[in-house]
């Protein structure tokens, strides 16, 4: 079942009817029902009723007295403003993770020209917005990639696996993303599941999933010139 549809049902069945003085009381007992989702609560909107929460990685609502749990779009008519996807907007662009707490030993390194900046990458190998990017990597020097097989698509475990057990991982890798070569079946004990699960603990819910040296986390696929500028922002 969809992520959504399980938390919108569950929670519906399960949360009571306590009014909550605080975000932490509201974080507590929503963490009692999801253990292992990293919960975060935003602000709250005054006239609605609503706390912003965020579950899975995924935005949602719920109301002052946890009766109720809402997913999807909130619209201002008065304004014509889609005030969901502004706040999805401005949490993309604040959030950050520190690349230093990801198990870069994990990952297919690869260095370009200096190496002297940083660029950690979650992604798919049957993802066709990750082979676009990979072709758009190829026009940046002077960083060191570091690629951690995230295979969220169905069939993409078996391939992650074989790159991942092949004698040379980056080769293998970017002969499969830049030139459709299948990795032979190859079997070792490889980090796959580990990998999914702390992708699932930080909310990456999509491919490709870019982390820069300052700790910025930016999804889906972008050029070469906007990865090139970002990768010149300097750390805080």
């Amino acid at each position: 079942m969809h992520i959504k549809l399980f938390l919108l049902s569950l929670l519906m069945c399960l949360l009571s009817s306590t009014v909550f003085a605080d975000r932490t009381s509201l974080k507590k007992t929503l963490k009692a029902y999801f253990p292992n989702e990293k919960i975060q609560i935003l602000k709250t909107i005054p006239s609605l009723k609503l706390y912003e929460v965020i579950v899975g990685g995924q935005l949602f609502y719920v109301d002052e007295k946890a009766n109720y749990f809402f997913s999807g779009y909130i619209f201002d008519l008065n304004t014509e403003r889609n005030i969901t996807e502004e706040r999805l907007q401005q949490i993309k662009d604040t959030r950050r993770v520190d690349i230093n707490s990801l198990p870069l030993k994990l990952a297919i390194k690869e260095i370009k020209g200096n190496g002297g900046r940083k660029l950690v990458i979650f992604s798919d190998p049957n993802c066709g917005y990750c082979k676009r990017l990979e072709k758009e990597l190829v026009k940046i020097t002077d960083v060191t990639i570091y690629t951690l097989l995230y295979p969220i698509l169905n069939g993409s475990k078996e391939i992650s696996k074989a790159i991942w057990c092949s004698k040379d991982q980056l080769k293998t890798w970017n002969a499969f993303m830049l030139n459709s070569v299948k990795p032979a079946i190859a079997n070792c004990d490889a980090p796959i599941d580990k990998l999914l699960q702390i992708g699932k603990e930080h909310g990456f819910n999509s491919t490709p999933t870019m982390i820069f040296a300052n700790g910025v986390v930016v999804p889906g696929m972008i050029s070469a010139e906007m990865i090139d500028k970002k990768l010149n922002i300097p750390t805080d």
